[in-house]
């Protein structure tokens, strides 16, 4: 997947200029998508890429489990069908213990974002 928006909370300052920001994202999706597979469409995908994928992936299942309201609210409900939660979790996943990607590599780069967001705007 390309991953996604999610909002909580999200209702002022009215209906309708949320449905209008939510649209312009979704309309933003495809010319922003489709230019990036066509530049990347023929890049190797190596072991350490899919390496790489699975950490992240784990990062995204951590916060799920721990963080997110909805997926701790789902499982702290009473007859909650666990099931129904966990499938939208990725079918895999890695973790290592203090895993720091190598120093000039794109993954630590991408760690460097992470840990201090840039304003784009």
């Amino acid at each position: 997947g390309v991953g996604g928006i999610f909002f909580d909370d999200f209702e002022e300052p009215s209906k309708e200029k949320c449905f209008d920001f939510v649209s312009t994202c979704a309309n933003a999706v495809i010319p922003s998508y489709i230019p990036l597979v066509k530049q990347h469409w023929n890049d190797p995908y190596t072991d350490a890429n899919k390496k790489w994928q699975q950490l992240r992936r784990g990062r995204y299942v951590e916060f799920n489990l721990i963080y997110d309201r909805g997926t701790r609210f789902g499982l702290l409900t009473p007859g909650a069908r666990f099931e129904s939660i966990l499938m939208s979790l990725p079918l895999t996943a890695r973790w290592e213990y203090m895993h720091t990607p190598k120093a000039e590599t794109a993954e630590n780069d991408l760690m460097k974002v992470l840990k201090e967001p840039r304003d784009w705007v």
